[in-house]
């Protein structure tokens, strides 16, 4: 039996054989979402970290550079993270879907929020920026932190879980 077939019967072993549920995605769709991920975002993931952090009225999304020092990155989070804001306060999620795909859990119903429903938020930070989005439609709420998960999920080697705190502690410049 020659070596190619061993190999082939192990891929299809491989590719029918049942996905754990585990948080992180599975190592060539983390793949996939780097790559479309590197046409879409123009900053380095392999020098910057997302943090996404729930919150009990949405959550916060920031990108930072892991080099304090490292301007061009902390530019190229800046420019991205202020075009996207602008774009999510108009309903417009075409950016996400590029990188995770339409059936992106959360996505349909941010899409489908009136303007307003959601208060999309950015500011800068000495070495990134982030994003708050905040609602007090429960399932708006809900739609938000699912799409978190989402994200943590696909982005496993870039990104991390924030603390889960409460907006009322945020910190304030």
């Amino acid at each position: 039996m020659n070596k190619s077939v061993i190999v082939l019967g192990w891929l299809v072993f491989l590719m029918t054989a049942p996905v754990p549920a585990a948080e992180k995605a599975s190592e060539q769709r983390l793949d996939e979402v780097a790559e479309r991920g590197s046409h879409v975002m123009p900053f380095d993931l392999e020098k910057t970290t997302h943090i996404f952090s729930k919150t009990d009225t949405g959550g916060i999304q920031q990108v930072i550079a892991k080099d304090k020092s490292d301007s061009r990155q902390i530019d190229r989070i800046r420019g991205h993270l202020s075009e996207i804001t602008k774009e999510f306060q108009h309903g417009d999620y075409s950016n996400p879907e590029k990188i995770h795909g339409a059936a992106m859990p959360g996505l349909a119903e941010l899409k489908a929020a009136k303007p307003g429903q959601i208060k999309i938020v950015y500011r800068e930070l000495p070495d990134g920026a982030e994003i708050t989005y905040s609602t007090h439609i429960e399932k708006l709420k809900l739609a938000i932190h699912h799409w978190f998960d989402a994200q943590l999920s696909d982005h496993a080697r870039h990104a991390v879980p924030g603390h889960p705190h409460d907006s009322s502690h945020h910190h304030h410049q």
